[in-house]
């Protein structure tokens, strides 16, 4: 489906250059939800930027289904962490999630259709006249996602979409992200700085390392499929999971001085 061979990005910068990603290999299967976590400036934005075709990489290739990705697929949305500047403040919200389908030039009939079951999906289906600053933070997003899945997409990359809304208005878009991953069966790369919103929404985390950036593990969740908030989180594999990803990052900061619990923690997850 999405597959990441040998990805490295350097920056020219005055004076020489920098090296933020380097050779990041991974796949993602159809229909998966795969989250991306790592350190502060260990590279995930750029990397999305890479997989999403709105920025070159310096070498390496990212195929989607077998094609190589040179510039933004029609069959790929993405989803940022500024909701506010991705919505056009003088268009109502319905006007907003339609703009895409607009572009592509999908027939008024059945752009509507999209748009009504996109704005349904996400809950706004009683506020389509409304306008992004007479919405909340949350709702804002909301419009953001639903103008991702409108055109049905084949893979939703979203880059720390939640980082901006509040703790409950995050666990509430958390398991609309869950809903939506099953009804539509998209493919989704997200990126979190959140730990637990990693565990809580993954089939997968992938943990990079540090800049210039390499894969650090790639780890499988093995919850149950059907989660929510209160009794998943509770669970204790739910914990064991959050702490080795916690001991993962740590040690991409710290280097080897983490490499014995690291080491004592993975063998505790068999």
């Amino acid at each position: 489906m999405l597959s990441v061979r040998g990805l490295q990005k350097i920056y020219k910068v005055p004076g020489g250059e920098v090296e933020a990603v380097r050779d990041l290999t991974f796949d993602l299967a159809e229909g998966e939800l795969v989250c991306l976590v790592g350190p502060s400036g260990s590279g995930k934005t750029t990397l999305l930027k890479c997989i999403s075709g709105l920025m070159e990489q310096t070498s390496g290739t990212v195929e989607l289904n077998g094609s190589k990705v040179t510039g933004p697929p029609k069959s790929m949305a993405v989803v940022f962490q500024e909701y506010g500047r991705s919505l056009f403040p003088w268009m109502t919200v319905r006007a907003n999630v339609e703009l895409p389908l607009k572009n592509q030039k999908v027939p008024k009939a059945e752009r509507a259709a999209l748009v009504d079951a996109a704005l349904k999906s996400v809950g706004l289906d009683h506020v389509p006249k409304s306008y992004p600053w007479q919405l909340s933070g949350g709702m804002q997003q909301r419009v953001a996602i639903a103008r991702a899945v409108a055109y049905r997409p084949q893979v939703l990359l979203m880059d720390e979409p939640f980082a901006a809304v509040d703790a409950q208005t995050r666990a509430d878009l958390e398991d609309l992200i869950r809903t939506i991953w099953k009804q539509l069966g998209v493919t989704i790369l997200f990126v979190t700085h959140d730990i637990d919103e990693s565990v809580y929404l993954g089939e997968r985390v992938i943990v990079l390392s540090s800049s210039p950036t390499v894969v650090q593990e790639d780890l499988k969740i093995d919850l149950p499929e059907e989660r929510d908030q209160l009794n998943t989180r509770a669970l204790p594999r739910f914990m064991e999971l959050r702490s080795h990803v916690y001991a993962e990052i740590q040690r991409a900061k710290l280097g080897p001085v983490t490499e014995q619990i690291t080491a004592q923690r993975r063998a505790s997850l068999k």
